[in-house]
């Protein structure tokens, strides 16, 4: 069984303080459907006040760290210590919908020794109120579902491989690109996915449930904790070119050894085409 670290622990009970506030108001939310207005006003509400339940969690157990948060944006601490990345509600769309997918993602970013930036993420969180699963990993100590060991798939032939992707949509992305990428890889894969949460589509990649995964235009709060679910649980992640950086968000691209390498082949040929 895994012993969560005191890091972690604290990660996890600011996400389901906050989760379980979304949970009822995604009750709400289903109601709302019905009205002239439409629950965007209620959505954007919840949004916040979730960020706010995590950030005083967070705060009260770590005053000197610092945050960088989808709503607040950066919020300065001690430069000598990590910082938050947070994102209160990834999956608004499908939260605003009545789409049951969506999650709170939190993770932890290093300074670089010496100064000058920012580092390694060491520990992430990613939880699902709606089905009340906790992902989680630290840097060296593997990922985790729970208390069980995650891993990516096996999985080495593309005609296999379940993909997920997220998709441009108004004022975000770059669709020929999109169109490209897609195009090279769907002839090839066994299935392509979007279910509209990046956070939770890593998270899947490490337990299994994916296979691959690319996309572009996201936020450092969108794939931070992600990242390194994925990479604790054996897999790579890259940007498109192949590089490695500690979070990958305007440029993402996961899956295991094998299948990485088939992937990253593709989509390099797209872009070149």
């Amino acid at each position: 069984m895994a012993v969560l670290s005191g890091v972690i622990r604290v990660m996890e009970k600011a996400a389901r303080k906050a989760g379980g506030r979304l949970r009822r108001d995604f009750g709400e939310v289903e109601h709302l459907q019905v009205s002239r207005k439409g629950p965007a006003d209620f959505v954007s509400k919840a949004d916040r006040i979730a960020e706010r339940t995590i950030y005083d969690e967070l705060l009260n157990a770590r005053p000197d760290w610092g945050f960088v948060m989808e709503e607040a944006g950066v919020i300065e601490g001690d430069e000598n210590k990590p910082r938050w990345i947070v994102d209160p509600l990834d999956g608004t769309s499908n939260f605003l919908h009545g789409i049951p997918h969506f999650a709170i993602s939190i993770a932890v970013q290093e300074p670089k020794l010496g100064g000058g930036g920012w580092g390694d993420v060491t520990a992430a969180v990613v939880y699902n109120p709606v089905t009340d699963e906790t992902f989680w990993a630290e840097k060296s100590r593997g990922a985790w579902l729970h208390d069980g060991r995650l891993r990516v798939s096996a999985r080495g032939q593309l005609s296999e491989a379940l993909i997920a992707t997220g998709i441009p949509f108004s004022g975000h992305g770059d669709f020929g690109e999109w169109t490209r990428i897609f195009g090279a890889i769907a002839p090839q894969v066994a299935g392509i996915r979007r279910y509209g949460a990046a956070s939770l589509d890593l998270a899947w990649l490490a337990a299994g449930r994916f296979d691959g995964f690319w996309e572009s235009d996201l936020s450092d709060w969108d794939t931070a904790a992600g990242c390194l679910l994925v990479r604790e649980a054996g897999g790579f992640v890259s940007d498109f070119r192949g590089r490695s950086q500690p979070i990958h968000a305007k440029q993402v691209l996961a899956a295991n050894d094998t299948l990485h390498s088939k992937l990253h082949k593709l989509l390099a040929g797209a872009l070149k085409a």
